[in-house]
């Protein structure tokens, strides 16, 4: 998902899509430690996501703030 779509998106929205996130990036690193993780890429591309994730979040703040 790219930038432009998650700032269509609400606070609420982008909060739970987070949360999903999140809970992908712990069940890779478990599927990781146990040897079951394939796709060791996509590791990274969650953690990514996240943090995208967490920059609109924070620019949506941040105009709300100032407004």
């Amino acid at each position: 998902m790219n930038a432009n779509e998650l700032r269509d998106k609400t606070p609420d929205q982008l909060q739970e899509e987070l949360d999903a996130l999140k809970k992908e990036s712990f069940n890779l690193r478990f599927q990781q430690a146990t040897g079951q993780l394939e796709n060791t890429a996509r590791v990274r591309a969650a953690r990514r996501e996240a943090a995208r994730v967490k920059t609109i979040l924070n620019e949506k703040a941040a105009q709300a703030a100032g407004e």
